[in-house]
Parts: C-alpha cells; structure tokens; sequence
C-alpha cells in the first residue's frame, strides 16, 4: 500500500463524541486488522496526516503516541513512523449511544471506559433525546461491533425504540440507565428503578419531611424523565399522608412556607433557589430542597443541599464489566439519599 493510500481506511466522524485522535487511533488498528496496512508500512508525517484530515497537529500526535504506546508502530529520526505489529486485534467494539452529555454522563462515561481499558475501542455519539437522530446513528452502523451500548431516553417517538433496536444483530445489546418494554433479543442492563428509588429515598427522609406539609415535584410537561418517578412520587405521598403536586413551571409556582421541593433539572433548581431568596422563607425550616443527582457543589450551597441520587460511577463500572464478561444480565444500580441541611 502506498503511503496517499491510508487516507481510504483512516475515518474521522465528525458526527462522533470520540475524541479524534482515538478515531485516527482506531482506524489506523482497523485498517491492520482488516490487512489494509501491513507490517513496515511507512505512516504519513504527523503535519501531513494534520494536513490532510484536517485536524489538529496535536490531535495527530497524540494518536501517534497511543499507537506507539500500543507497540503498534514505531519510529525512526529522520524517516517517520512505520508500523512495527500487525498481530494486533481489538476484541471488543463498542457503539455506545448516550441522549445527552452532562455532568452526570460524563461520569458514567469515564467510568466505562476506565473499566475497559485499552484493548476496547469505543464509538461515542450523542443523539440529544431525539429519536429521528437515534434512529440514524443506529440504522448507519449495524453489524461493525461487538456490542451496542445504549441509553434510551427520548423526548418523543420513544414508543418506536424497541422495534429500532431488534434490528439489531442477536445479543449484543447492552441497556444503560433505562429498561424498554418491547425488545426481543437477550439483552443485558444496568438500570435505574425510578418508581421504588424515588419512594424509597422519600421513605429514609421521612423524619426530615415531617415537619412540612407538602411536597412538591417539579417535572417538566415537555421532558425525557420517565413517568415512573411521578409513580413513586404519588405512591410516597398517598400512603405518608402529603398534600402533593406536580409543577411544570417553577417559575410560575409561588413559593409557600412548609413545602418541599424536588428538582431534576440544574435549570430549576437555579430558578428555585433564586424565588426563594426573594422570600423571607429559610431553606431547611420553613422550605426544603431535594434535588435529583448528586454534585459536588450541592454539598456547600446553602451549607448542603440534600439529593437523591443513582452511583453513576457503578452504573459505568457495571456496564463495562457486563462487555468484558460478554454477559447479558440485568442489575439495578444503586440508589441513596444524602440527607442535608435544605431538609
């Protein structure tokens, strides 16, 4: 193979959460694999390879020093990089799939790759809670990896998720963060309970809750959070004896002395916290704050703010173990309280 030759094999998707230079990386390992490059083959400079993939000249480099730290390739003063290894193969091949990049997926995220290691190579993509663009990213890649990892939360059009994903070769499937009804294939899954989580987190904070009256939930009409926290929500309420309503709009609710309220969005508990210092009311006496997913900062705002919260760090660390393992069962990840001083 000449060397203008590599630009047919090496791919960067612009599409794609992965980094590039581990897209450069893993279609540099392909390309072996396949006996597209074979041993000795003399690689583009790092400035032609810059050049020519427009991409950055460190984004070059540091593909080039994860080949060599592989034993992939190696180098010469004056002549280049050349390809050192061609018994190479990575036997893992992931597409995950996530609906949206946080802070909290991006925990999920590093956890999952630390677990896996080097030898797995990962396609990352973000399809933003919308199933047109999930149905895309899917439909294009069937068939090039060993496993598909994917969290399921759509803004609407969810009801067609399951039928998109038998579609799927056999068995390769892998659920984060959400179970799907409809799914033919064995799959495994490592998942939140949203109904008996949130009620069972109500439930250990019921000494705290008891000196307010009403709890209130705010949950957007138009939103990706599943039905089932309002289930658990309802069920806690109705059998501990709380007044109790959902709000779609914080901004629009006043704000009232013995309520509580719990937020999943970063977005209203901002214009939570905002109404209630234009109040006289006192966070953690007169009104309670439980919010959705632990952070580091809602540990000191308002000397604590009390959350409910699923072990995204197990939640990674599980599912990579299920890929490695090349198992297909379903475990629920934890779930806890963190009792602080806004209850």
């Amino acid at each position: 193979m000449s060397s203008e030759n590599i630009y047919n094999v090496v791919r960067i998707d612009e599409q794609s959460i992965t980094p590039k230079y581990l897209q450069l990386t893993n279609s540099v390992l392909q390309a072996i694999e396949e006996g597209k490059i074979e041993k000795d083959y003399l690689l583009p400079s790092i400035n032609e390879m810059s050049y020519e993939l427009e991409i950055s000249r460190d984004t070059a480099e540091k593909a080039y020093k994860q080949l060599k730290s592989l034993g992939i390739i190696g180098s010469v003063p004056g002549k280049g990089y050349f390809v050192t290894k061609t018994d190479y193969k990575q036997t893992i091949k992931v597409f995950l799939l996530f609906n949206k990049l946080s802070y909290h997926k991006k925990i999920i995220y590093d956890s999952f790759v630390a677990t896996l290691g080097e030898q797995a190579m990962i396609d990352f993509y973000i399809y933003n809670n919308d199933f047109p663009l999930f149905k895309k990213l899917l439909q294009n890649r069937k068939g090039d990896y060993t496993h598909y990892v994917i969290i399921p939360h759509f803004l609407e059009g969810g009801e067609n998720a399951a039928q998109l994903i038998n579609e799927l070769p056999a068995g390769r499937l892998i659920l984060m963060d959400k179970l799907i009804d409809g799914i033919n294939n064995k799959f495994g899954a490592v998942y939140e309970h949203f109904e008996s989580d949130i009620f069972q987190a109500l439930r250990e904070a019921l000494p705290k809750l008891e000196k307010y009256d009403t709890i209130k939930i705010i949950f957007p009409a138009y939103t990706y959070f599943p039905e089932e926290i309002l289930l658990g929500f309802h069920s806690f309420c109705s059998e501990y004896a709380f007044a109790h309503k959902v709000v779609h709009e914080i901004a629009k609710e006043p704000i009232q002395e013995g309520e509580v309220y719990i937020n999943l969005m970063e977005d209203d508990l901002v214009v939570l916290l905002d109404k209630i210092q234009q109040t006289k009311l006192e966070v953690g006496k007169n009104v309670g704050i439980i919010s959705y997913n632990e952070t580091p900062w809602k540990r000191f705002i308002l000397n604590g703010i009390t959350t409910i919260s699923t072990d995204f760090v197990k939640m990674g660390e599980i599912a990579a173990k299920l890929v490695l393992n090349n198992e297909r069962t379903k475990m629920a990840v934890p779930f806890s309280i963190n009792l602080r001083n806004s209850l």
